[in-house]
C-alpha cells in the first residue's frame, strides 16, 4: 500500500490512448488515477460518465484524469459508447483515457483488490480507489471505496481544492470546507507571522479550554 508522501510508481501501461509511461504522461501537472471493477458494469459506467461531464473542472485545475479497468481496451472503446450515450455526453472520441489491466498487474501492485466483492469466477474485484498525485510524482491524498459504493467526484474536486491551496499557503481547511470559504491558521504559526502571511487578519474562536488553537482566517 502507497503512504502519503510516497513516489507513486512509474509504470507502463496499455491504454485507449496507447502506451503511456505513467510520469511522462502527468508531466508537469497534477493527476488523478481512479481505478473501476470491471467494464460493462453499472456504477463504474455512472461513474466514467460524471467524470467526463466534469473533464472542464478538472482542466481548470490543471489536474489530469486517467481511469483503469481489468479488461482490454477494445473492450475499452466499446464501453466508452455506453459511458457517453449515459452520460449524454458529446463530441467525438472521449475525454481521458483507459488504463487496460487484464493481468491486474497494476491492481495488486497498487494495493486496490477488494477482498470482499469477487467477480463471476471467484477473484477479488478491483476496488474503487482514487489516488491523487502531484506534480512531483508523489502522493497527495487516497481513498478506496469498495465495489460497491460510487464515489462523489465533487468531493474529489473538493479535495483536490484544498491540496493545492494548502501547498501554497499556511492554512489547513476546515470540515465541509468549499473553495472560497474561510479558512485555519496552522498550529505551528505564531500570531506575529500570521499577521504577516494573512494582511486580512484572523480571529481566534473562544473554547472551553482556553487555548487559543482555532484560528480563522479569510482565504489567502
Amino acid at each position: 500500500m502507497l503512504c502519503l508522501g510516497a513516489k507513486f510508481p512509474n509504470f507502463k501501461a496499455n491504454t485507449t490512448i496507447g502506451p503511456i509511461q505513467f510520469h511522462d504522461w502527468i508531466g508537469e501537472s497534477w493527476a488523478i488515477l481512479f481505478s473501476h471493477p470491471a467494464d460493462f458494469t453499472p456504477v463504474c459506467t455512472t461513474e466514467l460518465g460524471r467524470v467526463a461531464n466534469l473533464i472542464s473542472e478538472f482542466d481548470k485545475r490543471g489536474v489530469k484524469v486517467i481511469a483503469l479497468s481489468c479488461d482490454s481496451v477494445d473492450s475499452h472503446k466499446k464501453w466508452i459508447q455506453d459511458i457517453k450515450s449515459y452520460a449524454k455526453h458529446s463530441g467525438d472520441g472521449f475525454p481521458y483515457p483507459i488504463i487496460a489491466d487484464e493481468n491486474r498487474d497494476l491492481a495488486v501492485q497498487l494495493g486496490m483488490l477488494d477482498p470482499v466483492e469477487r467477480d463471476k469466477d471467484g477473484l477479488p474485484l478491483t476496488c474503487r480507489a482514487v489516488f491523487v498525485i502531484g506534480p512531483d510524482k508523489t502522493l497527495r491524498l487516497s481513498i478506496l471505496y469498495p465495489a460497491t459504493t460510487g464515489r462523489n467526484f465533487d468531493e474529489i474536486l473538493r479535495a483536490v481544492d484544498s491540496l493545492q491551496l494548502t501547498e501554497k499557503r499556511k492554512v489547513a481547511t476546515p470540515a465541509d470546507w468549499k473553495s472560497g470559504g474561510e479558512c485555519m491558521v496552522l498550529p505551528t504559526l505564531k500570531d506575529e507571522e500570521a499577521n504577516e502571511l494573512f494582511p486580512k487578519g484572523f480571529y481566534v474562536v473562544n473554547l472551553p479550554s482556553g487555548k487559543p488553537y482555532v484560528r480563522i482566517t479569510p482565504q489567502p
